[in-house]
Formats: C-alpha cells, sequence, structure tokens
C-alpha cells in the first residue's frame, strides 16, 4: 500500500487546547475581573469536571434534555456554541457573560498549542510529496490557528464538520477530503485521537491510525509513527 495523503484530526491529534485554569485566567483578565485564588481554582476546576472546555478531552457533563443537540452539535456554527456554552453555564461564574467569552477565547489561536512533534511531522511529508488535510468536528474555522502557528503551509485541504453539515464518523467527509487533495481513499491514511469518529475513514477504504489524546508534555512523539506508515 502506498499512502499518497494523510488526513488528521485537529483537537488532540495535531493541537491541544489551553489548560482549563489558563482558559479561565485569560477571560477574566480580558474583562477586569479578578477571583482570590482558590476560587478562581475552584471555578477551573468545576469547568473542567464539566467538560466546558471544546476539545479539551474531558467527557462532558450534558445538561438536562440536550443529548440531541450534542449528537449534531458539530453540525452548525450554532449548535456547536449552544452546547458548549450550555455546558458552561452548570459552572457559576463571577459574571453571566463569561460564558460567551470563554466560548470566544477558545476559537483564538492563543487557546491552542501544537504537539512537539507537529510541524516536524507536517514538513517531512510535504517533503516526500505527500499531500496532507485537515478533516475536523469542529463549529468554527480553525484555519487562522494553523496561520498562527505558521502551519497553514503545509495544509492542501480543511474539511470542517460545520461548513458541510456533517460530521465523523460520516464517511461522507472523508470522501470530501480525498476529493479536495485529488487522493483516492486506498491511498490515504487517517490520523485521529477518537476511534469511534476518526475511524469512520475505514469504511471510505482508507488506513486509519489512531493517536493518544494527551497533554502536550505527555505526548512529545505521538506523531512520528505516521512517518513510518507512510514511508
Amino acid at each position: 500500500m502506498t499512502i499518497k495523503g494523510v488526513l488528521f484530526d485537529f483537537s488532540g491529534t495535531l493541537f491541544r487546547a489551553e489548560p482549563t485554569e489558563s482558559w479561565l485566567r485569560a477571560v477574566l483578565r480580558d474583562a477586569d475581573l479578578t477571583l482570590p485564588e482558590g476560587e478562581l481554582t475552584e471555578a477551573a476546576d468545576a469547568l473542567e469536571a464539566v467538560g466546558a472546555l471544546p476539545g479539551g478531552g474531558v467527557a462532558p457533563r450534558l445538561p438536562e434534555g440536550s443529548e440531541d443537540l450534542w449528537r449534531r452539535r458539530d453540525q452548525s456554527a450554532e449548535g456547536h456554541r449552544a452546547m458548549y456554552t450550555a455546558i458552561s453555564r452548570q459552572v457559576r461564574l463571577p459574571d453571566a457573560r463569561l460564558h460567551d467569552a470563554l466560548y470566544e477565547r477558545h476559537m483564538l489561536p492563543a487557546a491552542w498549542g501544537p504537539y512537539p512533534d507537529t510541524a516536524e511531522v507536517l514538513d517531512a511529508l510535504c517533503e516526500r510529496g505527500v499531500a496532507v488535510g485537515v478533516v475536523s468536528n469542529i463549529g468554527w474555522d480553525l484555519r487562522p490557528v494553523f496561520r498562527e502557528h505558521g502551519l497553514d503551509r503545509y495544509v492542501g485541504a480543511y474539511v470542517l464538520s460545520y461548513e458541510h453539515g456533517i460530521q465523523k464518523p460520516d464517511p461522507r467527509l472523508f470522501a470530501t477530503a480525498c476529493d479536495a487533495l485529488g487522493i483516492a481513499p486506498e491511498d490515504t491514511l487517517m490520523v485521529g485521537d477518537d476511534r469511534r469518529a476518526d475511524g469512520g475513514a475505514a469504511a471510505l477504504g482508507c488506513a486509519v491510525h489512531f493517536v493518544d489524546h494527551l497533554p502536550t508534555a505527555r505526548r512529545p512523539e505521538g506523531l512520528r509513527p505516521v512517518l513510518d506508515l507512510v514511508g
């Protein structure tokens, strides 16, 4: 099997969201609000416990009656925002407007950091002539994150669920990415951290490789096996 194209998931695969406490601190600072250190830590822990930070890796605690919205959250920008602000609002904060501010913050490039080997692996793939695409279940435009971190030049196609109204594991999303890169599914490798969502590429005929959704410091070389798989 010759791999001509690699599709990557975004959160937990190429990038990791900032820690919840950093997320909350930034929003409080921008709102010119302060909390005693103990209260800030408690609020951050509470946000972490309910899974309020999109892409943070913690399974969310859903508000009652929101199960259907959760299942289709990544199919539209409106649904994504509604779901995650509802999750956040389960935690009491000093100003109710902070919940929307938290959502706005998580869309900023500053809220995301690439894994230590992301640039190295993307650069090596491009040096080998392997096409690269990003396929993400998401409710906002992540392209500025790649541009800010100098990684946009490696990506030939972005296929984002909210722009197509479908989400992984639907094979149509992976098919759209393969078409955009001009690569047949059987010549494509999908790399992600979610066995259900990212594993949907297998139904299309893509090879699939999984990485662990871990903090960046705990996964310094998780992407490097991709280069061996590509050959």
